[in-house]
């Protein structure tokens, strides 16, 4: 066999494996475990969150890295949303590292400076959320509805207008509008 075809067809095998395994990881409806990381060293532009403290918003749980370039790339459109949907939704940052200069506080504070990130952000250090999540990647976007359940997942650099943009945007129109009615 033709070394482009063994390559294609290894690559159609791992995408396969990695979208069942991206897919299996998911449980909407599951409540959205507690943040693990409770000190207020371990939070930056909030002090420490709580679920208790976001019910009754729609949540963006954006798993990202400072040195990851998709994720980077998505933080402008992540400024659109605020500007878009107001109070009523909020983003938190989970700041998972990867790369052994990312844990460091001094970078990632600079990082958030330069980015104008503002957003409440958690230091995920010990990939301890990460793991409660069961995320597999970044940039990862999840969706927790008003009462605190994890309704979606989207994964990948996103760009406003883009069609991830737009498969999110859709989620979070139809979270707000089917929690406008039941707030707790």
């Amino acid at each position: 066999m033709p070394v482009s075809k063994l390559l294609r067809a290894f690559l159609l095998a791992l995408g396969a494996a990695i979208t069942s395994d991206a897919l299996a990881t998911l449980e909407p409806g599951r409540p959205a475990p507690d943040f693990t990381q409770t000190g207020p060293q371990a939070w930056l532009n909030s002090k420490p969150l709580t679920w208790a403290d976001l019910r009754g918003k729609v949540v963006v749980l954006d798993f990202w890295t400072f040195a990851c370039w998709n994720c980077y790339r998505s933080i402008p459109w992540l400024n659109t949303l605020r500007a878009k949907y107001g109070q009523d939704l909020v983003i938190v940052g989970v700041h998972t590292p990867e790369l052994a200069h990312e844990y460091d506080l001094d970078r990632l504070k600079a990082k958030l400076g330069e980015y104008a990130v503002t957003d409440p952000q958690m230091i995920d250090n010990d990939h301890a959320y990460w793991n409660a999540m069961r995320n597999r990647a970044w940039p990862a976007f999840y969706l927790v509805d008003r009462r605190g359940q994890v309704r979606a997942r989207h994964i990948g650099e996103t760009h406003e207008n883009d069609r991830s943009a737009k498969a999110i945007e859709a989620d979070i129109r139809e979270l707000l509008a089917e929690s406008a009615d039941r707030r707790p």
